[in-house]
């Protein structure tokens, strides 16, 4: 049995990925305790790492799909990153696309273009005390 995708929150952002393996009950599982998360938290921006899949089926790109699509309809920007030039190819071939999305290419670009600092980096900016 999968034990579910975790789901980290750094301040209002939540960040979490798919992996190669998903079947429909973690999916399932997953969809609904991130739309919660967004929900109840307050969430602004959702990242979602895909670098580990080294392909993608019509499954794993309907999940995907389906979370920018729940996440976006909660307000809450939806940031895809990792994407391979693979599994690029295999959603255009599927005329998929992830409407309302951004993509980064990697998980720490994704943070960047959702307005996330490190907290020593936000320190170092914050005006100081005379």
């Amino acid at each position: 049995m999968n034990p579910g995708l975790p789901i980290l929150r750094l301040g209002d952002v939540l960040l979490s990925g798919l992996l190669d393996d998903l079947d429909d009950a973690t999916a399932l599982a997953f969809t609904d305790e991130l739309a919660d998360r967004i929900a109840d938290e307050g969430i602004r921006g959702v990242v979602i790492d895909i670098s580990r899949l080294e392909l993608i089926d019509s499954f794993v790109a309907r999940v995907l799909m389906q979370l920018a699509d729940t996440g976006r309809l909660l307000g809450t920007r939806m940031v895809v990153a990792g994407m391979r030039p693979a599994v690029a190819i295999t959603l255009s071939e599927l005329g998929l696309q992830l409407t309302g999305v951004q993509t980064a290419l990697n998980a720490e670009q994704a943070m960047e273009l959702l307005g996330w600092r490190r907290p020593a980096e936000a320190a170092e900016e914050a005006p100081h005390a005379p």
